[in-house]
Order: C-alpha cells, then structure tokens, then sequence
C-alpha cells in the first residue's frame, strides 16, 4: 500500500530545495551512455533489425515504431555500442528534437540499436531505478538541465553535457513507489490514446462509406467527382449557399485591443477540422464596421485557404459577430446544403483531393476564392445530409471527449511530477 505525505524538513541545493534525506548526484556517477551509428549510404527500409533516430520518440515519452528504419544484421553485430535493452532511456542529442526522451518499455524487434543521433542511457548502479531517472529527464527539472546545455545553430548537447545533468535521488523504495504511481497515470494516457487512434479509423472509415453511398441506397451512378447515389446530384458550392467570401488580407494590427473592448479574430491556425480554437487575438469594434463583409455567423463554415486548405469548420454560436483574416466564409442555403454536411466533406479525403485539384500554390498551397466556390460536391436530399451530418458529428464528439480526458491526464501527471520529483509529496510503501 502507498501512503502519501507532505515532507516539511527541506535542504538546499544547486537545483532547488529538496527533503533532508535526498542526495544530489551527477548522472556521471550513475549511468552508462551510449550512441549508435548507421551503415554507410544511410538506414534501409525494410529489415529484422530496427535503427532508431529521433524522428521515432514522440512527445510523450514512447517509441514511434511504425515507420522504423533498419540496418543488416551484420552490421548490428559489429556494434560496440547503441544496442537497446527493454528498460533502456532514449534521449535525442541532436537536431530539431534534441533533448526528447522516451522509455523503452517494449520491443517490436528482437533486435534493435540507435542511430548517431541519439544517446542510449543506462543505470549502472542500484541506488538509481531507470524508470525513475526517466521520469526527472522527461520533467521540466531534467528538460531545463538538457536545453541549457544545447550547442550550435540548432542544438545539440554532448555526453559531457548529459553527465553533467544533475539529478535528485530519493531512497530506492520511494523511486521505485513513484514510478508506479506515475506509470499508472502513461498506461491511463496510453490507452486513451488508443481510443482515439481506434475512434480516429473509425471516423474515417464512415466518411468514406457516409459521403459516397449514404444512407440504404441500392442503386448508384458515375459522376465526375466519383461513384454516388442515383438519387444525389452534384453541384458547384456556389449554388448551394447564400455567400461565400473570404476574411480581411491586409493586416489588421493597427486595430488589436483587448478581450473586453474588441470582437475575436481568428486565423488559419484556429482553425482545426471541426473545432474553431479560441483565439488570443481580439479587433476594435470599429474594424467590423469597416469589414463588415466577413464578420461571421454561427454555422458559417470557415475554411483555410493557404497551408492546410480546405480544412474547415463551423462557428459557434459564442464566436458570432468575430471576424478573420484570409479565411474561407462559406453561409449555405440551409434548405439546400446542410453546413455541418459540407464541413464534413471539405475534411474528408474525398473533399481534400478534390480541394488539391485547384492548388495554386507553388511552394505553400493555396486555394483561390473563385476556385473554392466553383468545387463540386455531391447533394443528398436535405433529410439525408442532417442524418449523415449527425452520424459523423458524434464521432467528433466521441474524439473531442477522449482527448478532454487525455489532458486531464496530463495535467495529472505534470502536478504529480512537480510534487513527487521535489519531495513536497512523499510516498512510503508499507
């Protein structure tokens, strides 16, 4: 059984107060490092034997192992060093990612090295669990030690560097207690990915099915954007809704202000599929008079034209009255063409390829607001569209909730780890 208590008996330090009965160690003093190295021409793609880089940890502490890299099985052999254990701590010591840090806690492989750009750390000695030494490098405590170490351009820190990294070491049982409690909290985290990786397939596997044969029917025809209904039509965007134009292009920074005293105004980066992000940017009054044209209505669909294009939107009915800047504003007929219908195929991968056929981008892509009124979608009967509107809306829904729970999660753990990681919260086991 864990019990937790609040310490009160401190010492200081050189990387903060911690309890009495702490110690302050280099890493230098309790680990092994190593790298890897890949064969000459670079990795293969396919192979028995994985070669991680950088590229395969992500964010929260786990080895990415689809789109794995290989070397020979001859070559692995020679290795001296850069073979990975199960247990192992993974930390990428250079490049855009240098100082991301994962736990290799299973292996897809049976065997498996690092490539030179990352650093294999090991315990070497029993009062320091692996685990937890992963945990104080993936915490604010061990990134903050890591990023002030960087070298060069774009970053990268040496095996000096890392040994020098200064660690707290609590009694063995208490590092051993907090791994437990905080891996707890990644197997919560990890499996609420999974419900969104699995809602995810889901969702896209009805759109696909939803937006091409809709609801019972038995009979289809061929039509210039694809297979569909008998019953459905196809149409251009234009016919189907009241106004579509675009945001303000020049900058509105001379009309910035603050939340109380202004509309809000969104930008291509809030805009995600279905889900307007809140915005931190907010215009004068004034500046709606002035634009008045792209002022926004709840169920308005707004569609990024330059970088993701066609991902869209709805406005809320709390974001109306905002305006934007170089988006998309589509206001459907709603008799006609059911606004959560057409976000929902402008998101799907039938919408997107049918959006890249009028890229106009060379180096960014971008969509021309005569293009976009011009794209042609297929039309059920209004009854239809809010049945399949409704079905794929939950299915967002369904993700939106998991990834609520995900945060919280997160955040769970980010206050554990400020509290078990220092000592303010200690755990005995009895």
């Amino acid at each position: 059984m864990i019990r937790f208590y609040k310490e009160t008996n401190f010492k200081g330090t050189l990387i903060g107060k911690i309890p009495k009965d702490w110690q302050i160690v280099k890493l230098k003093s309790r680990v092994d490092i190593e790298t890897g190295k890949r064969i000459k021409g670079g990795a293969l793609d396919k192979g028995t034997v994985a070669s991680i880089g950088g590229e395969h940890l992500d964010n929260e502490g786990n080895i990415r192992w689809d789109g794995m890299k290989f070397i020979p099985e001859y070559f692995y052999k020679s290795l001296k060093q850069g073979k990975v254990r199960l247990g192992d701590i993974l930390l990428v010591k250079d490049g855009a990612t240098t100082g991301k840090v994962a736990l290799v806690r299973s292996l897809r492989y049976k065997k498996v090295a690092v490539n030179e750009h990352v650093f294999v750390i090991r315990s070497k000695m029993h009062d320091l669990v692996n685990e937890f030494l992963f945990y104080f490098l993936f915490s604010k405590f061990g990134q903050i030690q890591i990023k002030t170490r960087f070298h060069g351009m774009i970053g990268g820190i040496t095996k000096g560097d890392i040994e020098a990294v200064l660690i707290t070491l609590p009694p063995s049982e208490e590092q051993e207690a907090i791994v437990r409690i905080l891996s707890t909290i990644d197997k919560a985290i990890q499996k609420t990915n999974e419900i969104i990786e699995k809602t995810e397939r889901l969702k896209k596997g009805l759109m696909q099915e939803l937006l091409t044969k809709g609801i019972g029917h038995k009979e289809f025809k061929d039509t210039e954007i694809g297979r569909i209904p008998k019953e459905w039509k196809v149409k251009e965007l234009k016919e189907l809704c009241k106004d579509i134009t675009i945001g303000v292009v020049n900058p509105a920074t001379p009309y910035y202000t603050t939340p109380n005293e202004g509309v809000p105004y969104f930008r291509s980066q809030n805009v995600r599929e279905y889900k307007l992000e809140p915005t931190n940017i907010y215009v004068k009054k004034e500046f709606n008079k002035k634009h008045s044209r792209s002022i926004s209505k709840e169920n308005d669909v707004l569609t990024i034209q330059t970088g993701f294009i066609g991902t869209s939107c709805l406005v809320p009915k709390a974001y109306e009255g905002s305006n934007c800047h170089s988006l998309l504003i589509t206001r459907t007929n709603p008799k006609m063409l059911d606004p959560r219908f057409l976000c929902h195929f402008l998101n799907s991968p039938i919408g997107k390829r049918m959006i890249m056929r009028y890229n106009s981008g060379w180096g960014r892509p971008h969509l021309l607001l005569q293009d976009f009124r011009r794209i042609k979608i297929p039309v059920p009967e209004i009854h239809e569209q809010k049945k399949i509107a409704d079905i794929i809306s939950s299915i967002y829904e369904k993700i939106e909730i998991e990834k609520n729970e995900k945060q919280r999660l997160e955040n769970i753990k980010q206050a554990l780890m400020d509290l078990l990681l220092t000592g303010k919260v200690r755990v005995k086991v009895s």
